[in-house]
């Protein structure tokens, strides 16, 4: 296709993620007051422990429940239309695949959603305690009324956060089956990588201790491994068909 086709079709699945997110954030509002209460459960378990006086949200300005209800029902839109925009993304990649490849993407749209979705469990396992560590540093008898806005902001995106990084052997194995990115050098990079999964983790995870970093980290150190084996087969399997891959350092890449 031409530059101009491209873009048109850039263009088109855009707009089909915007939809499905809209459709997605119409439930988020309809079901704003029970999500709400979700959102505000490791709030609620905190109040009244450790000599703190009231814990709670501070709705601030006449506008801002109508923004934040919005904000929260477009957060909860993006996570349910997780299938469709991790589709579109990858709809948009494999034209430039062969059909066997394409086939082996199609298999990893799969794994992409629920991968997704067992990033955001993970976020709201480790939610609480991350509240919890910051909140304690509240003077004792104290009451820590929190803008509701930056309590509900740093919560979605933690709980996203989470998500999209459980997304990284997608797009690994996903560079590997678009012939950039051989197992080799994955793992010929491993120290990088479990250095820049630390790093990340410590970016998106905006608390004092290191157990909400590294509970983080582990899994995604854990996860990259999982994209190399995945790739170094594909690799494998590519060097039997084609012997010309053998030559993109094969041994330097079986570890096994």
């Amino acid at each position: 296709m031409s530059l101009a086709d491209h873009l048109r079709e850039l263009r088109n699945r855009l707009l089909i993620c915007v939809a499905a997110v809209v459709v997605g954030g119409i439930v988020g509002w309809i079901q704003y007051q029970p999500l709400l209460l979700f959102l505000e459960r490791p709030l609620a378990s905190l109040e009244g422990r450790n000599g703190w006086g009231q814990v709670g949200l501070n709705y601030q300005g006449i506008t801002t429940p109508f923004g934040l209800q919005l904000t929260v029902a477009l957060w909860l839109g993006v996570i349910l239309a997780s299938p469709v925009w991790l589709y579109q993304l990858w709809a948009f990649i494999v034209p430039g695949l062969t059909k066997r490849e394409k086939r082996t993407a199609v298999a990893f749209i799969f794994a992409a959603v629920p991968l997704f979705f067992a990033g955001c469990a993970l976020a709201n396992w480790v939610l609480p305690t991350a509240v919890r560590v910051l909140l304690e540093f509240t003077p004792e008898g104290q009451w820590n009324l929190i803008p509701a806005g930056q309590y509900l902001a740093f919560v979605t995106r933690f709980i996203l956060a989470f998500g999209l990084a459980f997304l990284l052997p997608v797009f690994l194995v996903a560079l590997n089956v678009a012939h950039v990115l051989p197992a080799h050098l994955m793992l010929k990079g491993w120290r990088i990588a479990v250095i820049l999964n630390f790093v990340f983790a410590a970016m998106m995870t905006p608390t004092p201790d290191a157990w909400t970093m590294i509970a983080l980290a582990l899994p995604m150190c854990a996860l990259y491994f999982a994209a190399y084996g995945v790739a170094w087969l594909i690799d494998r399997r590519r060097a039997k068909a084609r012997p010309e891959w053998a030559d993109l350092g094969d041994d330097e890449a079986s570890p096994l």
